[in-house]
């Protein structure tokens, strides 16, 4: 199958060299400017992989694009309107857009499916995503996992997870594309909290966040239309070790240095989930004490002890 992977990025990168690793003949493309693309472009590898030498590292997105009979997009989730306006002055007709990020759109609350849904015919072009828990350090030293792709267009899904199955990832077919959208951005604003509980030596309330968290967004799953149990997936649940706990996850080191005074410079998606997260639970009479904590920590000011102790000191109530 003819593939091409938008984003150069640790994640991206991931992608393409594990797609070209079960046969697919794959283009990975980035932004010419862009110092992760600058670095596989000149050298075929970056901190995380080698690529070989049948990857092609492009920075033509036409060329990308037409290549394609599945367009893999992996990058920062607010920034894929923008970079949907470019990707749309192609002819897209016959192919499948498959979204491997984690996020909502800040000013706008949508879902990423639901932006690029502003620029196709979904009759003509397809979307998936590609959620679950995993991080590239692992699956180059070929530890396995398990993953999710979902869309509105059962065959396309079928299709993918048939496709794209192999023995490092094994994929599922997702059921609710509400809740695999949402249940995968919010799993970072957890992980965000998660990291600011390590970074005061609370790690022992990461139970009580993962219970509660979990709770939180099935009920803003739910409220969406889609079905809470999504939340106990492989979308959320399952990608909690992989964000509140593991050392490479980018939204736990953020929270962490967040409360330690350390400027983290690597993408943490959560940050701006948080606020589309907000913003969502605010039109749907959710409440989200979590997100919200996280939320006004981050742009509000607060905090961030004060903001975690009257989190876990809430009044009594029932847990179910």
């Amino acid at each position: 199958m003819n593939i091409s992977v938008l984003g150069c990025g640790r994640w991206g990168s991931c992608i393409a060299w594990y797609l070209d690793k079960i046969g697919n003949n794959v283009i990975s493309c980035g932004l010419a400017d862009a110092p992760e693309f600058i670095q596989l472009s000149t050298t075929h590898k970056n901190d995380y992989l080698t690529f070989p030498e049948s990857i092609e590292v492009t920075s033509d997105l036409a060329k990308a694009v037409n290549h394609a009979e599945v367009i893999v997009i992996s990058i920062s989730s607010q920034h894929l309107r923008s970079y949907m306006q470019s990707i749309a002055q192609n002819n897209l007709d016959g192919k499948t857009i498959v979204l491997c990020m984690k996020g909502v759109e800040a000013a706008t609350g949508q879902r990423l499916s639901q932006v690029v849904g502003d620029f196709v015919d979904e009759e003509k072009t397809p979307i998936a995503v590609w959620v679950g828990p995993g991080h590239p350090q692992d699956y180059v030293k070929g530890i396995p996992n398990c993953m999710v792709i979902d869309s509105k267009n059962h065959e396309i899904k079928e299709k993918l997870v048939n496709s794209f199955s192999s023995s490092l990832i094994r994929f599922y077919v997702g059921t609710d594309l509400i809740g695999s959208e949402i249940g995968a951005a919010a799993k970072n604003v957890i992980g965000i909290a998660a990291g600011m509980l390590d970074g005061f030596g609370y790690a022992s309330l990461k139970g009580a966040l993962m219970a509660r968290g979990t709770r939180e967004i099935a009920r803003l799953i739910k409220a969406l239309g889609g079905n809470e149990m999504s939340a106990y997936g492989l979308c959320h649940l399952g990608d909690y070790e992989a964000t509140l706990f593991s050392k490479w996850s980018h939204n736990r080191s953020y929270g962490e240095n967040y409360v330690k005074g350390i400027k983290f410079e690597k993408l943490a998606e959560g940050v701006m989930t948080s606020k589309a997260l907000c913003k969502l639970g605010k039109e749907n009479n959710v409440e989200l004490p979590i997100v919200e904590s996280v939320y006004s920590v981050l742009f509000d000011n607060v905090d961030p002890k004060d903001a975690l102790g009257k989190l876990f000191m809430r009044s009594v109530k029932k847990e179910f």
